[in-house]
């Protein structure tokens, strides 16, 4: 099939706030016209029939949300089946697609554009002289790998980056190699989204993870979703908490944005409701928090309980409190020491409001807390996640069914990634079993991470980047200087799937490797092979392909990173070639060297597969108390400086990561238009700003240099004063690279202070 090629005509913008449910027969209506748009009529619902089926079929590439454990057969959403669709497209970027187009010459063109080509076929090489790609043999490709990793001073001059949609198998290997060739540089996805809710889990409970699966959501009394929006992000969310709704149980909302997952929606797999265009609510209660007045909230919601505990003693699990838990008494006097116009000012929300979410948190049993990346990416976000685990220890909401922190992650197997060794900061005892079962000895100093690796390579201290998967270009803060960085490198190296901006941002050697798609059939000498993914809630399970690939030339994900790896390392006891034949030599090999994968092979297989022990949910902490620790930290200023707003990036409805499917944004009423900032109403008129005048947007970073964009269109927009908010990666220019939060090394693209002035 021919790809439609080069720029496609603007239309123009439109906006009309939306009124509508979330899923339902818009998303129905949304799906169909891109299975006709991609012409995938075929495939399409035959992947749609395979998709997060347990064992028999493929793990959705997008979310992380956990499978129904009921055997439900329609267990996606819309923006599951568009991922899908996308990547089973029947277009092709062949060589002579690279022979007809320059480098410089796809640089100009749009994100869309660049995916919209179709599926990398073959090994491509960066040839200078011509300023194309040209093809390059597997092999030949592995030694230009292989011969410059080994020609570097030292292996700290590398950095292997992993997106969330990376299976665990391949993880494991991929993480393998670069601790044998002797470096922790295993930068990943996590490192700008949920960096932050680990290490405030670990500090708090002794666990990176959230402790709750859905059958805790099925028992929750009370559901309190914060910094989400979960109709794009977490479709499938939408089922449990329509289910929620139905049983009586109460859903607050909390987000600077109302988002259409917080008002209404019809379950597309519940057939009599959308024959009848039966809505359901899927909240009692929302509260617009302004941009990182989250902690305040909670803190506001804490000090309630408190206060309702003077008389009210059973406003406390005092027994719980005693028997598991340290600092108490200081985080009670820090609550106690906080006033009501103080948590008023930097929430942006009203005591009574507070109080409402307050009574809701003490009138339920259970309670769950959910959230994501609008907590985590700001300067104190450790703080404001920690802040949610001392609202659940104050009621003892840990430990039993019903209760608990759910984090929801964002990326397919982005959690799997970081249990199987993707962590530029590993602990010693994973290091130790690793050098035991696996007969190598692995670096015990640090790592990078995303920012570093980027600080790294701009100083020329890094001299190959190795992506597996993802966008890094495009994912990552401050575009120009991560540009910058990448072609100061010697040799850059993307494993994709389709053509994006990374692959035109490149070293002075650059090298694009295709490789197969989650939906795609992996044959290997032992036959059909599967792989394994762990969800947001810990379950592992199977994903197994279902079309035959796109070229006869992709290798799969293991593949390449052992090919790597043997031509990296020629004298490597590891048996490379050995696992590829058979991937369950892999998670045999798995099952000796990560803990809670004992018997790998034959749990994965079980229904479902396999939940992987969590040691808080039993109350066991492996903190050095031994307890759940409260945190006592201080209350950050998030209020604006006058003149100034907060702004958050965030993606569109229409857009998965840095895929971007259209420039509609139907949930927020968005038409042909993705250069937009949302601005409350009331600051527009502040400024003299009228609907869709063009504007220009000034970033101030902490090192006092200024980022701008010019002549984005002002959309007025429910969101508190002070607020605005805009897509990436279009907006990721604005977040400076040295804004990266203290507390967790996150790039802070949740809490930007910018000027925003009519355009000049």
């Amino acid at each position: 099939m021919e790809p439609r090629v080069g720029p496609i005509p603007k239309e123009d913008p439109e906006y009309h706030p939306y009124h509508h449910p979330a899923a339902g027969w818009g998303a129905a209506k949304s799906v169909t016209q891109f299975l006709v748009r991609e012409r995938e009529l075929v495939d399409g619902p035959r992947a749609i029939m395979k998709m997060n089926h347990e064992n028999t079929g493929f793990d959705c590439p997008g979310c992380a949300w956990p499978d129904d454990t009921k055997g439900l057969k329609l267990d996606i959403c819309e923006n599951g089946i568009k991922h899908v669709t996308w990547e089973m497209t029947r277009k092709r970027v062949e060589p002579e697609f690279f022979a007809a187009h320059t480098v410089s010459e796809l640089f100009e063109w749009s994100e869309f554009e660049l995916e919209d080509q179709g599926r990398l076929t073959e090994p491509m090489v960066y040839d200078p002289d011509t300023d194309h790609y040209v093809p390059i043999s597997w092999k030949d490709a592995f030694e230009l790998v292989g011969s410059t990793l080994r020609g570097l001073e030292n292996p700290n001059q590398a950095s292997f980056y992993t997106s969330g949609r990376l299976g665990n198998e391949a993880t494991f290997l991929y993480q393998l190699m670069a601790r044998e060739l002797g470096t922790n540089n295993l930068p990943d996805c996590s490192n700008m989204c949920h960096e932050a809710s680990g290490r405030a889990m670990e500090a708090s409970l002794g666990t990176g993870k959230g402790t709750v699966d859905l059958k805790d959501w099925e028992s929750a009394d009370a559901l309190f979703i914060m910094g989400v929006n979960a109709a794009s992000n977490a479709p499938r969310m939408l089922t449990a908490l329509a289910e929620a709704y139905h049983r009586g149980a109460q859903i607050v909302h909390i987000n600077p944005l109302v988002e259409a997952a917080a008002t209404r929606t019809i379950v597309p797999h519940d057939f009599m409701d959308m024959a009848l265009f039966k809505t359901t609510k899927t909240s009692t209660l929302n509260l617009q928090v302004r941009i990182g007045g989250d902690m305040a909230l909670l803190r506001g919601m804490a000090k309630a309980v408190l206060e309702e505990a003077r008389l009210d003693p059973k406003a406390l699990d005092q027994e719980f409190i005693d028997r598991h838990t340290t600092g108490f008494d200081a985080y009670r006097e820090v609550c106690e020491n906080t006033s009501w116009a103080e948590l008023e000012r930097q929430s942006g929300v009203t005591r009574d409001d507070i109080l409402k979410a307050a009574r809701v948190y003490c009138d339920a049993d259970r309670s769950i807390i959910s959230w994501c990346l609008g907590l985590t990416q700001h300067e104190h976000g450790v703080d404001t996640v920690r802040e949610i685990i001392n609202l659940l220890l104050l009621r003892g909401n840990l430990g039993r069914e019903g209760a608990g922190p759910s984090p929801v992650r964002g990326h397919s197997n982005v959690q799997g990634n970081r249990t199987c060794g993707i962590d530029h900061r590993p602990d010693d005892a994973f290091l130790d079993r690793l050098a035991e079962y696996c007969k190598i000895d692995p670096p015990r100093e640090h790592g990078l991470d995303t920012v570093g690796t980027i600080q790294a390579m701009r100083r020329g201290d890094v001299k190959v980047f190795v992506g597996m998967g993802g966008n890094f270009a495009l994912a990552a803060p401050d575009s120009p200087i991560t540009y910058e960085a990448l072609r100061n490198c010697d040799l850059t190296v993307q494993v994709s799937t389709k053509l994006n901006r990374s692959h035109l941002v490149h070293g002075r050697q650059a090298l694009i490797l295709p490789c197969l798609g989650r939906t795609e059939k992996d044959h290997q000498r032992k036959g059909l092979q599967s792989t394994s993914v762990e969800d947001s809630m810990s379950m592992v399970h199977m994903s197994v392909g279902m079309k035959r690939p796109a070229s006869r030339h992709l290798l799969s994900e293991p593949a390449i990173v052992a090919g790597m790896a043997r031509a990296a390392l020629p004298a490597s006891p590891t048996p490379w070639e050995w696992y590829i034949e058979d991937y369950d030599r892999i998670r045999d090999t798995m099952s000796q060297a990560l803990d809670g994968f004992e018997d790998f092979n034959r749990r994965v297989r079980l229904p479902l597969g396999f939940r992987l022990k969590q040691p808080a949910r039993e109350l066991v902490f492996l903190t050095p108390s031994g307890g759940a620790e409260f945190s006592d930290a201080a209350l950050p200023d998030v209020v604006p400086a006058p003149g100034t707003l907060a702004l958050g990036t965030m993606r569109s409805h229409d857009q998965w990561n840095t895929t971007i499917y259209s420039d509609n944004d139907r949930y927020r009423g968005i038409k042909n238009l993705r250069e937009l900032v949302f601005m409350n109403k009331d600051d527009m008129r502040e400024r003299g700003i009228s609907e869709f005048d063009p504007v220009d947007i000034t970033s101030t970073a902490r090192d006092g240099s200024h980022r701008h964009l010019n002549g984005y269109l002002a959309i007025p927009y429910d969101i508190p004063r002070g607020c605005a908010a805009g897509y990436m990666p279009e907006m990721n220019v604005l977040c400076a690279l040295v804004d990266y939060s203290t507390q967790s090394d996150q790039p802070i693209m949740k809490h930007v202070k910018v000027t925003i002035e009519a355009a000049a």
